[in-house]
Formats: structure tokens, C-alpha cells, sequence
């Protein structure tokens, strides 16, 4: 294993980290590396993986498709792409679909989007993240990811994640767009204030800008709705936001992204405004197509409610001298930490065979994929709480 890690620091570029394992091959929520090491994956590819690993809904799909028709240009159709963008938009409630290959892709088309309203400044948070192709990392709250890369987008702001912030931000009324995670994922799974979606609704609708919501890690049923803006909790009833971006967890694993449009943001684009030569290519839709039917066979958004509900329950009942608090929904969850052990923890947990993500010093992240059971929760808190104490100084 330790000589594929020498190619791999040889042959890649060197903004890949070190990788903490050479992985085989997985099955469900497990993973095997090059030695044979057994791990349970609770990070799924960084919420990736919906239906875990080698599912068979995922593979006959890829296999099917692929020796169907796997790429055409964007000058045709194809019956996948159709039904892909069906789907969503009866998932979503939305109106009109965009695809391209991953969440910044998605994220990307969106900036483009909040342009066309005429208006030169966006917002976002700060401490979010949204990619980090040029547009994407202009609002991607992380001064880290930010300083080496400048000059990025004119016109792209960070501002506290208030009511009042945001407020204060509009009331020029020369706002495109205010992009938000309804959750946020990269700062280590952290809640927004109670009302704020709700509010940022309102207020952007007031002042004329476009409100556009990264669901690219809490989308696809992860947090036990279908789009984490569908909680009662999230937005005002008979609201909607103005566009979503999609990627992760609806294509199971297979690199797909998109931008769902609703009501007047979906006359935005015209003819020629934007395109992706893989956008929307049929191996990708159809195997999103197949993950998507299978997370609604199975109800598995209802199993990542419920379970999500029961891991907090456990963890929270952990030992509070190291557990600071518990963050998220369904099975996206963080965890804050009372010292700054996250990765030290995160270590400790690949020695047990357990994957698990630190995403800062504090917080440590979960998005297990919405297979798991009660088995795989059992063994989580075993080998969670084993790290925790070996990485507790």
C-alpha cells in the first residue's frame, strides 16, 4: 500500500493531500483497502455514495447504459436526460433543469444565472463553501481558499450569516442573488439560525434578488427530505426558492451535477447562454435516474430521518467533557468537539476501521449513506467512541 502512495505523491499534483488509505473495493456502507482492512465508511465519498458502495441498482445501470449509448453531443435528446429532468422537477417542484458534472459546475451555472438579472453584486456567508473553480471559491466563505487566487468574481460578497446581515446587505437593491447551504457541510455540518431560509426568502423577494440554495450536499433525501429547503422548519408555506444546485448524492457516485429553476428565474437563460459538452450525457442520467428511483423503492429519505434521529440521540448522550454539541439533520451530522482533536480523532477512527471526516479543528462530519441500520449505527458508536477516548489527550 505504502508504494501506491509514493506514485500517487509522485504523479499528482501537489494540492491532493496524502492519502489516508489505498481503497479496493467497498460493498454497502463498507470499504477494503489494498491490505484487506474492513472499514465502515460513515463519510460516503463525502455524501456521495446514497446507496453505499456496489449497489446493484448502481452497477446494472453504469452496465446497461453503457452498452446502450453513453455520450452525445448536446445537439440531441436523449430519453434519460428527459426523465432525469422530469424527475427533479417533480421532486423539487421546480420548472426547468440544467445538468452539468458536478456541484461547482452546477454552482457555476448559477452565477451565471444570478448575472442575467442585471444587478452586479452576490452574496453568500461567510464560512460557507460552495467549489473552488474561480466563480464557486468567489463564494466560497474561507479566506484560506480565497487569499492565493485573487483577484476572484467582482462583485462577490461574504457577510454574516444574520437576519440582520442580510438585511443590512439588501437594502441597496442592487443584489442579484444571495446563495445559501441550507446547511453548512464544509464548515463541519453547522445549523443556520432558526428562520433564517424563511427570512431570506422574504427579504430577497422584497429587494429583487434571485435566492439560490447549494443543496449539493444536503440534496437527494440526506437529511430526511427530499431537498433540505422541503422541512416545514425551512421556508414559509407556498414558497419556493428561485433556483437549487444538485451534485453528491444524485448520481450515487457517478459525477453528475444540476440546476433546478423555478417560476420566472427559469426564463433567465436563453438559447446559447450556457452548455457542457458532458452535461447531461445519458450514462450519467441514467444512472442518477436509477439511484433516485431506488432512494424512493426503498424509502430510504424516511430511513435517513429516523436514523439521523437516532445517531444524534447516541452521540449526544456521549461523554459531554469531549461533546460540545450535535449539528445537522438526517444523516448529515456534525459533530463539535470541546478541544480541538478533530483530526487527531478522525486518525484514531481509521486505526478502529471507521471513516469519518474532520472539517475543522472542532467539528467532526458524518454522511453515511442512507442505507445504514441498526448494525452499522452499533458499530460507529463503538469504534467513535474508542477514537474519541484514544485522541482525548
Amino acid at each position: 500500500m505504502s508504494s501506491t502512495v509514493d506514485r500517487f505523491s509522485a504523479v499528482m499534483m501537489k494540492s491532493a493531500p496524502t492519502p489516508m488509505a489505498v481503497l479496493a473495493r467497498g460493498e454497502g456502507a463498507r470499504v477494503w483497502d489494498a491490505d484487506g482492512k474492513a472499514y465502515l465508511d460513515f463519510l460516503a465519498g463525502i455524501a456521495v455514495n446514497a446507496l453505499g458502495h456496489a449497489h446493484p441498482v448502481f452497477v446494472d445501470a453504469v452496465a446497461s447504459q453503457a452498452a446502450t449509448l453513453a455520450h452525445v453531443s448536446n445537439y440531441f435528446a436523449t430519453e434519460p436526460q428527459v426523465e432525469l429532468a422530469e424527475r427533479l422537477i417533480r421532486l423539487t417542484g421546480g420548472d426547468r433543469v440544467f445538468f452539468a458534472n458536478s456541484g461547482a459546475e452546477a454552482i457555476e451555472a448559477a452565477i451565471k444565472l444570478a448575472r442575467l438579472t442585471g444587478h452586479p453584486r452576490i452574496l453568500s456567508l461567510e464560512g460557507s463553501f460552495h467549489g473552488r473553480t474561480t466563480g464557486s471559491l468567489s463564494l466560497t466563505g474561507k479566506e484560506a481558499l480565497q487569499a492565493p487566487f485573487r483577484p476572484l468574481l467582482p462583485g462577490a460578497e461574504q457577510i454574516p450569516g444574520t437576519i440582520e446581515a442580510l438585511e443590512s446587505a439588501l437594502a441597496s437593491g442592487d443584489v442579484a442573488a444571495l446563495f445559501v447551504e441550507p446547511i453548512k457541510g464544509e464548515a463541519g455540518v453547522v445549523d443556520l439560525p432558526a428562520g433564517y431560509l424563511a427570512a431570506a426568502r422574504r427579504l430577497t423577494t422584497e429587494h429583487g434578488a434571485l435566492l439560490i440554495l447549494d443543496e449539493i450536499q444536503t440534496g437527494a433525501g440526506r437529511t430526511g427530505e427530499w431537498f433540505a429547503f422541503q422541512h416545514p422548519d425551512a421556508l414559509e408555506p407556498a414558497t419556493l426558492p428561485d433556483a437549487i444546485a444538485l451534485a453528491k448524492g444524485i448520481g450515487g457516485g457517478f459525477p453528475i451535477g444540476a440546476l433546478v429553476t423555478f417560476g420566472a428565474a427559469s426564463d433567465l437563460f436563453a438559447a446559447g447562454h450556457h452548455g457542457s459538452t458532458f452535461g447531461g450525457n445519458p450514462l450519467a442520467t441514467a444512472t442518477a435516474n436509477a439511484v433516485l428511483g431506488e432512494i424512493e423503492r426503498a424509502r430510504l429519505v424516511k430511513n435517513a430521518r429516523s436514523r439521523g434521529v437516532q445517531l444524534r440521540e447516541l452521540i449526544g448522550n456521549l461523554d459531554s467533557a469531549r461533546i460540545l454539541d450535535v449539528q445537522g439533520r438526517g444523516l448529515l451530522i456534525g459533530i463539535g468537539l470541546t478541544e480541538p482533536i478533530a483530526h487527531r480523532v478522525v486518525a484514531e477512527a481509521l486505526t478502529e476501521g471507521l471513516i469519518i471526516n474532520a472539517a475543522t479543528d472542532h467539528r467532526i462530519r458524518l454522511a453515511p449513506p442512507l442505507i445504514i441500520g441498526d448494525a452499522e449505527i452499533a458499530e460507529f458508536l463503538q469504534k467513535f467512541t474508542a477514537a474519541l477516548e484514544k485522541a482525548t489527550p
